[in-house]
């Protein structure tokens, strides 16, 4: 092993907004003092209650990925475990997300954009 993976960042154009859509949906806690970074108004985190550490990054002429197209392409998306999909779905849209793929109750699995519009999935377990 050389590394660890520190966080995930994710291009956005408002860094705050989205580490708090994601703070409702994941639970833990945005802008932790953390030496590895400092957070402004360009940088925000979310420590998650897994460990995991989200950040996001201001872009000034953000792009959202084209979902299901490639135009910009989708590069990575994040996949969240969920027992009840129904009530995950609702604190999704409440909280700002937006279905891209409600699929059927069979596939297990939906697909989601966050408010600046990086697609993920809830997975059914």
């Amino acid at each position: 092993m050389i590394a660890q993976v520190e966080c995930v960042a994710l291009d956005c154009p408002d860094p705050k907004e989205l580490a708090g859509f994601y703070l409702s949906l994941l639970g833990g806690e945005v802008d932790r003092t953390d030496r590895r970074w400092a957070c402004d108004a360009d940088w925000s985190t979310l420590h998650t209650p897994g460990g995991l550490v989200l950040a996001f990054q201001r872009v000034a002429d953000h792009r959202p990925p084209g979902w299901p197209g490639q135009d910009p392409p989708q590069q990575f998306h994040l996949d969240f475990g969920v027992t009840d999909q129904e009530e995950a779905h609702e604190v999704v849209l409440a909280c700002g997300g937006s279905v891209l793929d409600a699929g059927d109750e069979a596939r297990g699995w939906r697909v989601y954009a966050d408010p600046a519009g990086h697609p993920f999935c809830l997975v059914r377990h």
